[in-house]
C-alpha cells in the first residue's frame, strides 16, 4: 500500500484576518487543533504543513514543527505546485487536503471520504459538490497521479492558485462526493475567515472538552442546538458566503 498523506495550507497572509492560524482557541493555536485532528484520520500515513517560503511565514513553520509534523516550504501563489511538490517529497500515492482555517475539521467525517475515494477507484473525492455538511469540514482526497496531471496540464491563473479546479471540472476526472448523513447542515459555519468568526469559534470551544479530546460534528451540533446565540454570532457570513458561491465552489478559497 502506498503512502497517504494529509497536507494542510497555511499561511500568515490573510486579507480579512491577517495571522489566524496562530491565534489560540482553548490554549492551542488554530493549526494545531487542524493538525492534531488530522494525524486522527484512520488510514493517514503522514501530515504535512504545506506553507511558503516567505520570511513571514516562517511562525507557521516553526509551529507545524512543534506539533510533530512534517514541513515543506514553496511558492505562495502556485498552491497547486506547492501540493505537487509536497506530495513528491513525502512519497505519498493518495494525498487528502486540507485547508488550515477549519480548527474543527472531523477526522471520522474525513475518513469516510478517504474510503469513498478508494472503494470508487475515483480520482478525486470530496465532501461538497454539492455542500452538505458545516462549511469547515470541507476536505478532498485525490491520487498523486491525478494531482501530476493538474500541475502539467492546468494554465488558467486560478487553477494554479488553487489545487483543485482543474481536477474537479476536468472531464476525464473520475469523481466522488460524500453527502451528509441528513439535511439542514449545510448551513454551519465552522471555518475562520473573519473576527466573527472568531468569536464564535472562542464562544463555542468554552463548551466543548479541551485537547486532547476531538469533539466530532455531533457533539457540536448538540452545543450548538442548546445554545443557539453561538450559532448566531458569525451567521451573516454565512448566509453571504451561500449567496456568493455556486454549488460545489466551497472547496476553492484564496491560497493559504
Amino acid at each position: 500500500m502506498g503512502v497517504t498523506a494529509v497536507i494542510v495550507q497555511a499561511r500568515m497572509g490573510s486579507s480579512r484576518l491577517p495571522g489566524k492560524v496562530l491565534m489560540e482557541l482553548a490554549g492551542h493555536t488554530v493549526l494545531a487543533h487542524v493538525l492534531e485532528r488530522c494525524r486522527a484520520i484512520e488510514g493517514v500515513d503522514v501530515v504535512c504543513c504545506a506553507t511558503t517560503t516567505a520570511g513571514g511565514d516562517d511562525p507557521v513553520a516553526d509551529e507545524a514543527t512543534r506539533c510533530g509534523v512534517e514541513v515543506y516550504r514553496g511558492s505562495e501563489n502556485n498552491l497547486l505546485d506547492r501540493y505537487h511538490r509536497a506530495a513528491v517529497e513525502l512519497g505519498a500515492e493518495v494525498v487528502m487536503r486540507v485547508t488550515s482555517d477549519c480548527p474543527l475539521i472531523d477526522p471520522e467525517v474525513a475518513a469516510g471520504v478517504l474510503r469513498l475515494r478508494a472503494a470508487e477507484g475515483a480520482d478525486y473525492a470530496t465532501n461538497n459538490m454539492p455542500p452538505s455538511w458545516p462549511h469547515g469540514l470541507d476536505c478532498e482526497a485525490f491520487t498523486v497521479q491525478a494531482l501530476v496531471r493538474a500541475a502539467e496540464r492546468a494554465t488558467k491563473p486560478e487553477e494554479r492558485e488553487h489545487v483543485t479546479p482543474w481536477l474537479r471540472s476536468h472531464p476525464e476526472t473520475r469523481l466522488a462526493n460524500l453527502a451528509a448523513p441528513r439535511g439542514g447542515l449545510a448551513g454551519h459555519r465552522w471555518t475562520l475567515d473573519y473576527p466573527e468568526d472568531l468569536r464564535f469559534f472562542e464562544a463555542l470551544f468554552r463548551y466543548l472538552p479541551p485537547p486532547p479530546a476531538r469533539p466530532g460534528m455531533e457533539r457540536i451540533l448538540a452545543v450548538l442546538e442548546e445554545h443557539p446565540e453561538i450559532a448566531a454570532i458569525n451567521r451573516m457570513r454565512g448566509d453571504a458566503a451561500r449567496h456568493r458561491l455556486s454549488p460545489g465552489c466551497s472547496g476553492n478559497r484564496r491560497p493559504s
